[in-house]
C-alpha cells in the first residue's frame, strides 16, 4: 500500500519539480513574478473572492498547484527570428548543408514551421504576470471603488511588494485596507414629477431595495432602478425608461448617514429644436389587430378575410387558415387592459413555442380615435412557416451500454393540421452501435452488434386536452402543451432482441422560466422479446452454474460423457423443470442447489418474459441553467411513476385470466404493477480561471406490488459506465457485494454520488479529476440472495468508490471525453480488503464518452 501511494505521489510530483525550476527563466534581472495577492482589512486577512476579483493583476493560472500555461509560454523563444537567422540563414555552412539535404523550398518551410510553432506556444501558454507598480496602483483604486460602493466612503488602501524568501524573482503583493466607519441609509425622500408614477410608487414602496438602517450599497440602487422600471412598465407606463430615474445622496455633516432622494422627472419630448416635458400617463390597450399571414412582400396588398373573437380582430391576405380561438389563446395582450411588458414577453414566447410562425413582430401605435393620448393600438404581425417540413438528422452517440453509436433519421411535419395550431409529425429512425460488453455479443467479430429501427407519430396541441377547463389550474402563461404519440421499434442487440410498442398521452407546462412539469397521464409500453430461447447463450455465467449443478445431479443428459454439457435451449429448460418438479427428492441435489436453480429460473423468466406496462408518471424539473455556456447552475429533478393500477381496478370487471404464478394477464401478458421514484440533483460551481467543480447526487427505488413481484428490466437500475461510476463497466457493478457475477447486473434500488474537478489545459483540451460513489441493490422484491439485498443503513458500507482522471476536447458543439477510472473501494472484495485492492492501470477502466457525464 505504501509503495503504491509513493508511486502515485512520484507520478504527480516529478513534473512539478522539473517544471518549477524554469518558471522565471525568461525574466529580466529587475523583474519579479507575481505568485500571490493578499488583502488585509483592519489587519485581518480577507477571504471574500468577490474582493480578490477586483484586483487588476492575478497570478498565473495554476493547475494542480503549478502554472502549466506559464511553462508552455516559457518554452517559446522570445527572439526566434534572430535565432533562426543566426543559426541558419547567416551560417553559410549549415545553410548550404540543409538546402542540399532538404531543398530550398523545404528548408524555408522548416524555418516557417519553427516560427509558427513558437507563436503557438505563446498563444497556448500564458505570459508571466509581473509585479508592476502601475498595475498595483490600479488595483488599489479598484479596491477603493469596491469598498466605496459597499458603503465605506472614507476607505483608505495601501499596498506593498514583498519578495518571497528563498525563491528567486518571485514576489507577492499585500494590500492593506482601512475601511473606517460604514455609511447607512437614514432617509429616503421622493421627487416624482408625474402623479401617475408617484401613486404607483407609494402603493409599492414597501418592496423597495433601499431601506432605512441598511448599509449603503450601490447594487441596491441599481436593483431599485430595475424594480421601478419594471413596476411602471407593467402598470401601463408604456414609454418609461430607466434613464428618468436618478438618486441624490447627501452625506454632508450626517455622522455616517446617507439621506437619499429619489428623483423621477417628467417625460422628455423633442419638438423640433426645443425640448418639452410632459407627465407620464397610464396607457390602455384599445384594440388588438392580428395579421395571421403577413409577409413583407405583400404588405401593400388588400386584406381579403377577417374575423372577430373576444375583442380581437384577425386579418388575412388570403383565406383565413387559423381558428380565431386558437390564435387568441396564444395572445396575452387583451383589449381593454393596461399595457404591460409581461404580456408582451409572454406573447412572444408563446407564439415562438408553437412552431407555426416565424418570430412575431408586435407594434404599438397611438389610437387616433382617442383624444386623451392614453390608448394604444396593438398590431401583431405573424409570418407563417411552411405548411409542410421535411427534416433529416444524423448523430454520433455514446451511452453507458454502448461504446459508439451512429444514428440517422427523418421527419415529416405538418403544421396547423386541423386549423387550431396543432402539429402532426411522422418520424423514422435507425441506428447501429457497438455494445460495451463485446464478450456478450452474439458475434464477437462484428464491431456493430446493436441495430435498431423505429417509427413514431406525434400530435402536439397548444393546450391541455381534457373535457373540462384547466385555465384556473394551469393558466395559459405556463405555456401548456398536450402531446399524443404512438411508436414502434425493433432492436437487435446482444442476443435476446425485442420489439417495443408504445402509446403516450402527455401534458407539459412551465410555471416559470426555471421550472417545468411533465405529466404522462398514460404511458403504455408493450415489450416483446423475440429470442427468449437464446437466453443461456447470452447469460453464460448463469448457464455455467446451471450446467455444474446438472453434472452433480441424477439428470440424464442427452449426450452422456465424462463432462456432459446441457444443450441450449431445450435440455437446459428440461433440467430446470426436472429440478423444480415434484421429483426433487430423486435429483440427488442439495437444498442449496435447488434454490440456486430456482433463482436462475426466476431470473430467466423475468428477463425473457414479455412486459405490458400501463404507467402514469409525473416529472418536476428545476433548472437555473439558462444556456449551454452557463458555468454555475443547479438542476433538481424528481420523478414518480406508478404502473398497473388502472388494469388492477378493472380486474373485477373483465375477469382476467391468470398465468402459472397466479398473476392476472391482459392480451396474454401479465401486466406490471409497481411504484418508482427518482431524485437527481446536479450543481456546478465556477471557481474562475476555467475551473469548475461539478457534483451530482442520485437516488432511485422501484417497488413491485399487487400483480408483480419484480420490476420489468426496462425500469430497473444499473451501475457503472462512462456516465455513472467510471471505475466499473456498465452493468458490472453490484448488486450489493455480490461481485457482479452475472453478465448484466441490475436491481430495483440505486444510490450514486459524483464529484468532478474540471480545469483547462491547452487550447481546447480540458482535464478532470473525479470521484464516483454508488451501487445498486435489491429491496422488497423476489430476490432473496443476501449479498444482493439492501437490508439497512449498515449496507451503505457496500457503496463502491471509483476515482480517476480524464482528458477532454471541446469542439464547442460537443465534448469528446476520455476518462480512466480506478477501483478505490470495491464492495465485491472480502471485508477489510476492499480499499485500493486493484488500484493500478492494469485493472483500470477506460471510458470514452461524448459530452460531460453530468
Amino acid at each position: 500500500m505504501k509503495r503504491l501511494i509513493a508511486k502515485i505521489l512520484l507520478f504527480f510530483i516529478t513534473p512539478v519539480l522539473i517544471i518549477s525550476c524554469n518558471a522565471v527563466k525568461r525574466l529580466e534581472p529587475n523583474e519579479d513574478l507575481l505568485v500571490k495577492n493578499e488583502i488585509f482589512s483592519d489587519g485581518e486577512k480577507v477571504k471574500d473572492s468577490r474582493i480578490y476579483s477586483r484586483l487588476y493583476q492575478e497570478p498565473n493560472t495554476r493547475i494542480l498547484g503549478f502554472p502549466l500555461k506559464l511553462h508552455f509560454y516559457n518554452l517559446a523563444r522570445p527572439n526566434i527570428d534572430s535565432i533562426l537567422a543566426t543559426n541558419y540563414l547567416e551560417n553559410e555552412k549549415k545553410n548550404k548543408f540543409l538546402t542540399g539535404l532538404l531543398s530550398r523550398k523545404q528548408f524555408e518551410k522548416y524555418l516557417h514551421s519553427r516560427v509558427e510553432f513558437n507563436k503557438w506556444l505563446k498563444r497556448t501558454g500564458e505570459a508571466p504576470v509581473l509585479v508592476n507598480e502601475e498595475e498595483k496602483q490600479k488595483s488599489e483604486n479598484r479596491l477603493k471603488s469596491w469598498y466605496w460602493n459597499n458603503g465605506w466612503f472614507n476607505v483608505e488602501v495601501d499596498s506593498e511588494i514583498i519578495p518571497i524568501e528563498d525563491e528567486e524573482k518571485r514576489a507577492k503583493v499585500e494590500y492593506y485596507v482601512t475601511p473606517k466607519t460604514p455609511y447607512v441609509i437614514d432617509s429616503l425622500k421622493t421627487e416624482i414629477s408625474s402623479t401617475a408614477l408617484d401613486s404607483l410608487y407609494e402603493l409599492n414602496n414597501t418592496e423597495s431595495n433601499i431601506k432605512k438602517g441598511k448599509q449603503y450599497n450601490t447594487l441596491d440602487f441599481n436593483e431599485e432602478r430595475d424594480r421601478l422600471s419594471q413596476l411602471f412598465r407593467n402598470n401601463g407606463v408604456y414609454n418609461f425608461d430607466q434613464e428618468y430615474i436618478s438618486f441624490d445622496a447627501d452625506t454632508v455633516d450626517t455622522d455616517h448617514k446617507v439621506n437619499t432622494t429619489l428623483i423621477i422627472k417628467n417625460r422628455r419630448n423633442n419638438e423640433g429644436d426645443s425640448i418639452t416635458r410632459t407627465p407620464f400617463k397610464i396607457h390602455n390597450i384599445s384594440k388588438v389587430n392580428i395579421f395571421t399571414d403577413y409577409a413583407y412582400s405583400q404588405r401593400n396588398n388588400l386584406l381579403t378575410d377577417s374575423a372577430r373573437y373576444e375583442g380581437y380582430t384577425l386579418y388575412s391576405f388570403d383565406e383565413m387558415r387559423y381558428k380565431p380561438e386558437a390564435i387568441s389563446d396564444a395572445i396575452f395582450i387583451k383589449p381593454g387592459t393596461i399595457y404591460t411588458d409581461t404580456d408582451r414577453t409572454r406573447t412572444y414566447n408563446r407564439l415562438n413555442a408553437l412552431r407555426v410562425f416565424r418570430y412575431p413582430d408586435i407594434q404599438y401605435t397611438p389610437d387616433p380615435s382617442d383624444s386623451t393620448g392614453t390608448d394604444l393600438v396593438t398590431n401583431i404581425f405573424l409570418s407563417p412557416l411552411p405548411k409542410y417540413s421535411l427534416g433529416f438528422d444524423f448523430d454520433v452517440s455514446q451511452s453507458n451500454i454502448q461504446e459508439f453509436g451512429i444514428g440517422f433519421g427523418g421527419s415529416f411535419l405538418i403544421r396547423n393540421i386541423f386549423g387550431g395550431l396543432e402539429n402532426l409529425e411522422f418520424s423514422g429512425r435507425g441506428s447501429i452501435a457497438s455494445s460495451t460488453d463485446a464478450a456478450a455479443s452474439r458475434d464477437e467479430n462484428r464491431f456493430f452488434d446493436i441495430t435498431e429501427v423505429g417509427a413514431d407519430m406525434k400530435l402536439s396541441l397548444p393546450r391541455i386536452f381534457l373535457p373540462f377547463n384547466t385555465e384556473k389550474i394551469i393558466p395559459k402563461y405556463m405555456s401548456p402543451f398536450t402531446s399524443m404519440s404512438l411508436g414502434f421499434s425493433t432492436q437487435r442487440n446482444i442476443g435476446l432482441d425485442k420489439q417495443t410498442f408504445s402509446g403516450i398521452l402527455n401534458y407539459n407546462w412551465k410555471p416559470s422560466k426555471k421550472l417545468s412539469n411533465s405529466f404522462d397521464f398514460l404511458n403504455i409500453q408493450y415489450v416483446r422479446n423475440l429470442n427468449p430461447e437464446n437466453y443461456f447463450n447470452v447469460y453464460r455465467n448463469s448457464f455455467e452454474e446451471l450446467n455444474n449443478i446438472a453434472q452433480d445431479s441424477n439428470f440424464d443428459f442427452n449426450d452422456p460423457n465424462e463432462d456432459p454439457v446441457l444443450e441450449i435451449p431445450d435440455e437446459a429448460d428440461e433440467f430446470i423443470d426436472y429440478v423444480i418438479s415434484d421429483e426433487f427428492p430423486n435429483t440427488g441435489l442439495t437444498g442449496e442447489d435447488f434454490f440456486n436453480v430456482l433463482d436462475i429460473y426466476e431470473r430467466k423468466l423475468r428477463l425473457t418474459e414479455n412486459n405490458l406496462i400501463f404507467a402514469t408518471n409525473f416529472t418536476y424539473l428545476w433548472n437555473t441553467r439558462e444556456s449551454l455556456y452557463d458555468k454555475e447552475f443547479s438542476r433538481f429533478r424528481f420523478k414518480v411513476e406508478t404502473a398497473g393500477n388502472l388494469l388492477s381496478a378493472l380486474s373485477g370487471v373483465f375477469n382476467y385470466e391468470q398465468n402459472d404464478q397466479g398473476f392476472d394477464k391482459v392480451i396474454g401478458v401479465a401486466y406490471s404493477q409497481y411504484i418508482k421514484t427518482e431524485i437527481d440533483f446536479i450543481k456546478h460551481w465556477d471557481l474562475g480561471s476555467d475551473q469548475i467543480f461539478a457534483a451530482r447526487a442520485f437516488g432511485g427505488i422501484a417497488i413491485p406490488y399487487g400483480n408483480s413481484n419484480s420490476i420489468p428490466i426496462t425500469k430497473t437500475f444499473f451501475g457503472g459506465g462512462p456516465n455513472d461510476n467510471r471505475a466499473w463497466q456498465a452493468y458490472d457493478l453490484g448488486p450489493g457485494s455480490s461481485g457482479s457475477i452475472l453478465e448484466f447486473n441490475e436491481a430495483n434500488m440505486k444510490l450514486a454520488f459524483n464529484g468532478e474537478y474540471r480545469f483547462g489545459l491547452i487550447d481546447e483540451f480540458k482535464g478532470a479529476l473525479f470521484v464516483d460513489v454508488g451501487n445498486i441493490w435489491n429491496v422488497l422484491d423476489n430476490v432473496n440472495v443476501p449479498e444482493y439485498k439492501f437490508e439497512g443503513i449498515e449496507d451503505l458500507k457496500e457503496l463502491a468508490i471509483g476515482s480517476g482522471f480524464g482528458i477532454r476536447y471541446d469542439f464547442n458543439f460537443f465534448v469528446l471525453r476520455f476518462d480512466i477510472g480506478f477501483k478505490t473501494h470495491d464492495p465485491a472484495q472480502p471485508a477489510g480488503k476492499r480499499w485500493f485492492r486493484d488500484y493500478n492501470f492494469s485493472h483500470a477502466v477506460y471510458n470514452v464518452g461524448i459530452n460531460y457525464p453530468f
